[in-house]
């Protein structure tokens, strides 16, 4: 056991060394949103009767800076090991896919949670936020973060080149998670664009997170769980067979 927690161990000081880039300006762009928008919409939008579009605000933008961070950071650390070729290093050792996968995927979970823990205590003051069910709260973070550290993973292994992953991120990661509600509640898109947010997996993320501040939400957050739950095992299970196979890492 001790060969995944040292590479864990070093995933987490990759981040963790350069913070001031991989923490604290994620929690800064997430203050600039809420002052934006916060201070645009606040009058002009009414997302639930009892919540302030400001409090509905914060919750979504801490899940979005979750999200985006838990991919960039296994993606980002395999991407620079491929290009750099130190790659060969992990190949050396005795390691299985398992414990590469729980690597990379765990630290990427403690970056995401820092991240959104931070965005949190840094937007916190700007509203009265709630906090009526702490449990779904922790359960949706882990899962979304695990969610994308896996789908990092997969991004990682299949990129070649940094304008790969960076056309992958802006392309596929930011329109999801910008599209995923956290802005806005779907019930005021047109029919035809609901339907199309309830195939979007990071909606139920945000929703069920959601759901733990206020205990209201878009859908029932059984259902997020579900889809949630789904989605980790589908994006996880590809992620370990590619890591297994070798994809992209051998030759």
């Amino acid at each position: 056991m001790t060969g995944w927690r040292t590479l864990f161990y070093k995933e987490v000081l990759r981040f963790w060394k350069v913070g001031f880039q991989t923490v604290a300006a994620p929690v800064m762009t997430a203050i600039l949103y809420l002052m934006i928008f916060g201070h645009v919409l606040s009058e002009h939008v009414k997302v639930y009767d009892s919540v302030p579009y400001t409090a509905f605000l914060l919750p979504g933008l801490a899940m979005m800076s979750l999200l985006q961070n838990a991919f960039a950071n296994s993606s980002s650390s395999l991407i620079q090991s491929k290009v750099m070729g130190n790659l060969v290093f992990l190949l050396l050792t005795p390691l299985s896919h398992w414990a590469w996968y729980v690597a990379y995927v765990g630290s990427s979970v403690v970056r995401g949670l820092v991240v959104g823990l931070g965005v949190l205590l840094a937007t916190v003051w700007f509203t009265d936020l709630q906090l009526v069910a702490p449990l779904w709260v922790l359960v949706f973070a882990f899962l979304g973060a695990a969610l994308m550290g896996s789908l990092g993973v997969i991004a990682g292994l299949w990129a070649d080149k940094f304008d790969q992953m960076a056309a992958f991120q802006n392309f596929i990661i930011m329109p999801m998670t910008f599209l995923s509600g956290v802005f806005y509640s779907i019930h005021s898109l047109p029919a035809f664009w609901q339907q199309v947010s309830h195939f979007n997996p990071f909606f139920y993320i945000i929703d069920g997170f959601r759901f733990g501040f206020f205990g209201v939400s878009d859908v029932s957050p059984w259902h997020s769980l579900s889809v949630v739950t789904v989605a980790l095992l589908l994006v996880g299970g590809f992620a370990l067979h590619l890591l297994r196979t070798g994809y992209k890492i051998r030759h």
